[in-house]
């Protein structure tokens, strides 16, 4: 099942072959994934949920390590820039290819587990409030 379509549409279709195989969703390991989460959060008490969930908007939020390497970066290459330039071009040399693949490397693979967590932080996030909201209304109902 190979696509370029991204996470949600992969989601899609693997419930999908769960739903035309007659399967429950929870077979799908993502569903199942989420709904840990969910039961995990029920068993918290609101308060704490609260301070939970600032944390999470906290993290999805902060700039984080990954983005602040990402973007001093190029500018720790500038400073030394003379030397890296005398050292990576000298004579014949090809070491600028394997420096600016492994460059590229980890900054493409930084980029994608910075957007990664963020997205997991998300999720969090939307489960803790749909729990807070429902508990809210639940103890409007009861008043």
């Amino acid at each position: 099942m190979f696509s370029f379509r991204g996470d949600a549409h992969k989601i899609y279709l693997k419930l999908k072959k769960a739903w035309n195989n007659e399967q429950s969703f929870q077979s799908v390991k993502e569903i199942h994934q989420v709904e840990q989460i969910q039961n995990f959060y029920l068993s918290i008490d609101s308060p704490a949920l609260k301070k939970i969930y600032l944390s999470m908007i906290k993290e999805k939020n902060g700039s984080g390590i990954i983005p602040l390497l990402v973007s001093s970066g190029p500018w720790l290459l500038l400073l030394f820039s003379e030397q890296l330039h005398k050292f990576l071009f000298k004579e014949g040399s090809v070491l600028w290819v394997y420096f600016v693949l492994a460059y590229a490397f980890i900054l493409t693979i930084s980029v994608i587990l910075h957007f990664h967590e963020k997205s997991w932080a998300s999720v969090h996030i939307e489960i803790i409030q749909e729990i807070l909201q429902e508990r809210k209304e639940k103890s409007q109902v009861k008043s």
